[in-house]
């Protein structure tokens, strides 16, 4: 889990709020969430109740669920409320549901589900305050998602050796929700406790997963223009990211390298500020505008401009290759500049 849920003398709390935009994601937390707390001594006896709108027209009944909520359970140690579609709730219920959590029923255990986009301040605020809030991500850059990745396969049923871990990392990308399906189907294969080595698991993995948007960066900034044009092709195909969706992504990472050309002496932190990133981005996208120089960068702007055309319909090329033609452009931009960043000029042309 991304967030540990906080219990009290071994006893559940009495809220827990799960919240991500993966919904697969979403789905293993809840599931592990529930198998946690049912493992709890005082779970033994415990009623389990779940509420979800049926379509727009039928919304979430929340009425029904904070009336369950307050109910004491019958025959049972407690009553396990499970909302699976909070991020319906509109303002007037989202006060409702605040208002029973100032004085939650020690009884009842309410996991309340927002999937697909993030829960409000006010909510997140709230249910950290008598429980707990478990973000169902795997992190929003390379370092955390390393981190998530390692965390789930602590409790997984198989152990990977080196190799095989660097594959199945490689190979899932973004796609971390099939992680669990993976784990589970070599531990119903090789039996729980195995240690699973390179040839094992390949049969296991399916088709790639995608890509997260700075592989593309990273591999275009390294001038490694076979690994750009790889990544390029998962975000299209496995991602389902639309060209003008990576455009845009390209545009940000050397729009951010413009507003920071002929900056020599700022520091990563005074480009962060000027660029409206992180430090850690703003530092990439500083060291590459050096790297680059005044014409590596008007080069690779004027690139984008040239592909953000075709893709609208100046040529009749498909998307795709106009992308590839793109990426190979840039990531060549690094190749021929030295690592300096001298201004000589370069080659122009289509």
């Amino acid at each position: 889990m991304s967030a540990t849920p906080h219990h009290h003398n071994g006893l559940p709390s009495p809220a827990y709020l799960i919240t991500g935009e993966d919904a697969g994601l979403v789905s293993q937390e809840l599931s592990a969430l529930i198998e946690e707390l049912t493992r709890l001594s005082a779970l033994d006896g415990v009623i389990v109740e779940e509420y979800a709108g049926a379509n727009q027209e039928e919304p979430l009944p929340i009425g029904a669920v904070l009336d369950a909520c307050r109910t004491p359970p019958f025959l049972a140690d407690y009553r396990l409320i499970v909302v699976r579609d909070g991020a319906q709730l509109d303002a007037a219920q989202t006060k409702e549901v605040l208002a029973y959590l100032k004085e939650p029923l020690t009884t009842t255990v309410l996991i309340f589900v927002v999937s697909g986009r993030s829960a409000t301040p006010a909510l997140r605020k709230a249910f950290a305050g008598v429980g707990g809030v478990i973000a169902a991500e795997a992190g929003a850059n390379a370092r955390s998602r390393d981190e998530w990745f390692h965390a789930h396969l602590q409790g997984a049923p198989v152990r990977l050796d080196g190799t095989a871990l660097v594959r199945l990392k490689a190979h899932l990308g973004e796609d971390v929700a099939r992680l669990e399906g993976i784990l589970g189907a070599l531990g119903a294969a090789y039996g729980p406790g195995s240690m699973i080595r390179l040839e094992e698991l390949e049969p296991f993995l399916g088709t790639e997963g995608s890509v997260a948007p700075w592989d593309l960066t990273d591999a275009i900034d390294a001038g490694d223009t076979a690994r750009a044009l790889n990544v390029l092709s998962r975000m299209i195909s496995a991602g389902e990211r639309h060209p003008l969706q990576i455009i845009a992504t390209l545009h940000r990472h050397f729009g951010a390298m413009l507003r920071l050309d002929g900056e020599e002496t700022v520091t990563e932190a005074e480009a962060a500020g000027l660029v409206g990133m992180s430090a850690y981005p703003a530092g990439k996208a500083l060291r590459q505008a050096r790297r680059l120089g005044h014409v590596g960068v008007a080069k690779a702007i004027e690139l984008l401009a040239d592909a953000d055309l075709d893709l609208r319909g100046r040529i009749a090329w498909p998307p795709e290759l106009v992308m590839e033609i793109l990426v190979a452009r840039l990531s060549r931009l690094t190749a021929l500049r030295p690592a300096g960043g001298a201004n000589r000029p370069l080659v122009r042309g289509r």
